[in-house]
């Protein structure tokens, strides 16, 4: 796949994801996710969308704000701070209204105008730490 075609899927996907328009459409029906620093998998463009949209639209009420966006033959990546606020019960931790914010990237694999795999180095630990601490405040 060339560059120019990489590129042009990731910006039509962001744009999606961005904007509210169908993102999914954009991933391979076997699409995987991948939490690097947990290792948490999940398969399937129904699967990786459901959790895409839990994590910015359920548990939080979250954008991403994208810093970079890097493409080549094949391979895209972003930098990003997570922001959003704590609207429901994640990780075990109940609601507690904190305002988050995170740096993280994603590599993604893109063939045939698809994106075939997401890699998430996303802080998930620091996450459910910064909950923990606000509902040792306000609890």
């Amino acid at each position: 796949m060339s560059m120019q075609a990489t590129e042009q899927t990731i910006r039509d996907y962001l744009d999606a994801l961005l904007n509210g328009g169908d993102f999914a459409a954009y991933f391979a029906d076997d699409v995987g996710w991948t939490t690097m620093e947990t290792g948490e998998e999940i398969r399937g463009r129904q699967a990786v969308k459901d959790f895409i949209v839990a994590l910015h639209s359920q548990w939080f009420q979250a954008s991403p704000e994208l810093r970079n966006v890097t493409a080549a033959d094949g391979v895209a990546a972003i930098e990003a701070v997570f922001a959003g606020t704590h609207t429901a019960e994640f990780a075990g931790i109940p609601a507690t209204g904190a305002t988050v914010r995170l740096p993280y990237a994603v590599s993604y694999d893109i063939a045939a105008n698809k994106i075939q795999a997401l890699r998430a180095y996303f802080p998930i630990l620091a996450l459910i730490q910064q909950l923990k601490d606000a509902a040792a405040v306000h609890g």
